[in-house]
């Protein structure tokens, strides 16, 4: 069966590697491709010239009509595709959306340094940025 979402990650999170752990786990038809951006391996060229430094500062999916997602919209849709949309959908109500994508935004500006990282500058120099 084909993916139906290409998920883009930062591997060397812990929150994110928690979060795509679980949805391995859940996803039982294997909807989602799950992707390292911080492997050598992973080259913008092959997911929609999606940089290092792109992915660092938000979530972004790839939908497999090539359609590109970026933040909350990939969690929704993952969870959608795992058979528990449900715990998302209080996010599709307007003023609920609306702190939810404020909330999602404060976590991702500030993630790298809640789980205690280099800042996203600091990242984004190394050499996975001249692969961009």
């Amino acid at each position: 069966m084909k993916n139906r979402l290409t998920f883009l990650f930062d591997g060397k999170c812990p929150l994110c590697l928690k979060e795509v752990n679980f949805l391995r786990n859940k996803d039982k038809y294997k909807l989602i491709r799950f992707v390292d951006i911080s492997s050598e391996s992973y080259l913008p060229q092959d997911f929609m010239n999606i940089s290092y430094s792109q992915a660092m500062l938000n979530l972004h999916g790839i939908m497999d009509d090539q359609t590109i997602i970026k933040g909350l919209d990939v969690l929704i849709f993952s969870y959608e595709l795992i058979g528990m949309g449900w715990l998302y959908y209080p996010a599709k109500i307007p003023y609920i959306n609306s702190l939810s994508r404020f909330a999602y935004n404060l976590w991702a500006r500030n993630r790298l340094k809640i789980t205690g990282r280099a800042n996203s500058l600091k990242l984004c120099n190394n050499d996975f940025s001249n692969r961009s």
